[in-house]
């Protein structure tokens, strides 16, 4: 088997305040190979964002590695995780966090332009258009509503063909249809691109459309699904 696309082995994370110490997350450990979609799930405050933002190299463990595309993310520079996460990764937020001075158009223009490319108009409104945002090209951010900017964001992330997609709670601000045309189009999005999606949710209905699903409870990790284990299992022959 090749080697999996991201590792995350035994993490944990803690925090120490005047209070004394919290542990946040306890022994996680699992592999995703290219291509396929994990849904982490759990309660609100059960650690599901905190194992994202690790896995992203945003944040830092108190023990363990994760490993993206063949590289520990942790024996590397602030900087050269920046770059790891501007070659390999795509991120989709509830909040959408979307530049509110500028167009939907340059907001998706935005990392295309930051990584170089050319042909960045072109391309950002082929990415818009794929979305269902043509006639919404020049609109700024407070004029477009809850579910035409996570279109927006979707596109942001998408635009740069990332390997791998975090995607943190993002359809927990839309209502039931938009959240799900959001859904279809993320899901389409990954089976056309080949990404690898990682979707942190507390709704069971959108974990369902993963592939394989991790259960965090109070920073444990819960037997995962077979599906996970196999994963696990066939990394270790």
């Amino acid at each position: 088997m090749l080697d999996p696309l991201i590792s995350v082995a035994h993490v944990f994370k803690s925090v120490t305040d005047s209070s004394g110490t919290l542990t946040i997350l306890r022994d996680i450990d699992f592999f995703m190979a290219a291509g396929e979609t994990l849904a982490i799930v759990g309660a609100s405050g059960s650690g599901k964002s905190t194992l994202l933002s690790l896995m992203a190299g945003l944040d830092t463990p108190s023990q363990g590695s994760v490993h993206v595309a063949g590289q520990d993310l942790f024996s590397l520079s602030e900087d050269e995780r920046a770059l790891v996460r501007a070659q390999h990764m795509g991120f989709v937020f509830q909040s959408f966090q979307l530049m509110a001075n500028l167009t939907a158009l340059e907001n998706v223009m935005l990392p295309l332009e930051l990584a170089g490319r050319s042909g960045i108009v072109a391309t950002a409104t082929a990415m818009l258009a794929r979305v269902g945002l043509s006639e919404r090209l020049k609109h700024y951010p407070k004029v477009l509503s809850g579910g035409e900017q996570q279109r927006v964001a979707l596109a942001r992330a998408f635009v740069m063909q990332p390997q791998i997609l975090l995607a943190d709670e993002p359809t927990g601000s839309l209502d039931h249809a938009t959240g799900e045309t959001i859904l279809n189009l993320m899901f389409e999005l990954n089976q056309e691109l080949g990404t690898t999606l990682v979707l942190v949710t507390h709704d069971e209905r959108v974990a369902a459309r993963c592939q394989r699903r991790l259960l965090i409870e109070a920073g444990r990790q819960i037997n995962p699904t077979e599906a996970v284990t196999q994963l696990s299992s066939e990394q270790d022959r």
